[in-house]
């Protein structure tokens, strides 16, 4: 570990990565890409909300062997900004409020374990974890000071997010506040390409019809009856 991937405070350093690959595969990765991405754009106007993915967080000052790097986190709150790490004393001592993880072929029962041990014991509110192999979904809110099981994942919505959840014939599905899906960046693009080419039909059609209707008020004209003298 260099420096330059480091944050060094004091005389102890606090390292930027575990060493761990971010993703196992590449529907994982999407997943994380997604959410971390839709996440951003729902809280792009508030400048207090900071949304990360695959960032180590530290929640104890000079204990640099205590980390997590959720796949994803969001800490309300708290400034938006590039970070090498998320130290917890230097963020007010902010926690982050819901995290996500995106569980992979290669996860053990004791690491999820771990996972949520950590998340419990550190503060987190909601704990969302996501199996986009089988498209389901588990979570947990804090209740009485622990984190407690979400019975019923399909329709729920998250209480610091205002995401809805839906999990159904092994699809699982994130909604924002207004409706609208979480979509992947080509999803958006395709979005994007369709909706532009609706407004030009549209566009086309309401040209059209106004060619048709000039084209009516000469004829019109041509017999000595004025457009708007018809009835």
């Amino acid at each position: 570990m260099s420096v330059a991937e480091a944050t060094t405070t004091g005389a102890i350093v606090y390292p930027e990565s575990d060493g761990q690959p971010m993703a196992e595969n590449t529907l994982q990765f999407r997943w994380i890409v997604t959410l971390q991405g839709n996440l951003a754009a729902l809280f792009a106007g508030r400048a207090d909300v900071f949304v990360a993915g695959d960032l180590l967080w530290y929640p104890v000052e000079g204990r640099p062997d205590i980390r997590r790097a959720p796949d994803v986190l969001v800490a309300i709150g708290r400034p938006k900004g590039d970070r090498g790490a998320y130290l917890q004393w230097e963020e007010g001592g902010q926690a982050p409020q819901v995290v996500f993880e995106m569980l992979s072929p290669g996860n053990t029962l004791s690491e999820i374990a771990r996972k949520f041990e950590f998340y419990d014991q550190y503060g987190v509110e909601e704990y969302y974890l996501i199996d986009p192999e089988r498209g389901d979904a588990s979570g947990w809110v804090r209740r009485a000071g622990r984190l407690a099981v979400i019975e019923d994942m399909n329709g729920w919505v998250s209480p610091a997010l205002g995401v809805r959840f839906t999990v159904e014939r092994g699809e699982v599905r994130l909604f924002y506040p207004d409706g609208r899906p979480f979509l992947t960046f080509e999803e958006l693009a395709q979005a994007k390409a369709e909706a532009e080419a609706r407004a030009a039909e549209a566009e086309a059609r309401a040209a059209e019809a106004e060619a048709r209707a000039a084209r009516l008020a000469e004829r019109l004209r041509a017999l000595g009856i004025e457009p708007d003298d018809r009835v």
